[in-house]
């Protein structure tokens, strides 16, 4: 069997400018490719240390409409994406100075520390390392 490599998940969004001051700007993800030029594009390639995502806009700009539809965004709580993080207090703390909403860090039934975000999207993220 050939050699297989790396995941890059697919993730639809709303609001692709709102979804890269989350991706790039606080978690820190590197934008390696886009549909067009600048911010306001409908996808783009991210990275960060080895993590790759794609995001597609939902909806043309043109056919875009004024907020998104909650039967089509209600299934994105059944996704998280998980990321190790060695220093799960200290990123508590940098989200929290960046305003982003979450809980206190938590130890988890499977014995490891974690801190849980939600996207502008609703998509799940768990930031974790065994405790």
């Amino acid at each position: 069997m050939p050699e297989i490599g790396g995941i890059a998940p697919y993730i639809e969004v709303f609001d692709m400018l709102a979804s890269l001051r989350f991706y790039r700007d606080i978690i820190g993800f590197e934008k390696k490719m886009s549909s067009g030029e600048g911010d306001d594009v409908d996808w783009v390639l991210l990275e960060h240390k080895g993590a790759v995502l794609m995001l597609n806009t939902a909806y043309e700009k043109e056919n875009r409409p004024a907020g998104p539809d909650p039967s089509r965004v209600k299934g994105h709580k059944d996704l998280c994406f998980y990321f190790d993080c060695i220093d799960i207090e200290t990123l508590y703390q940098y989200f929290l100075s960046r305003d982003v909403e979450l809980k206190a860090p938590v130890i988890t039934g499977y014995g490891w520390k974690a801190i849980y975000v939600t996207d502008p999207d609703g998509y799940g993220l768990c930031f974790h390392h065994p405790a």
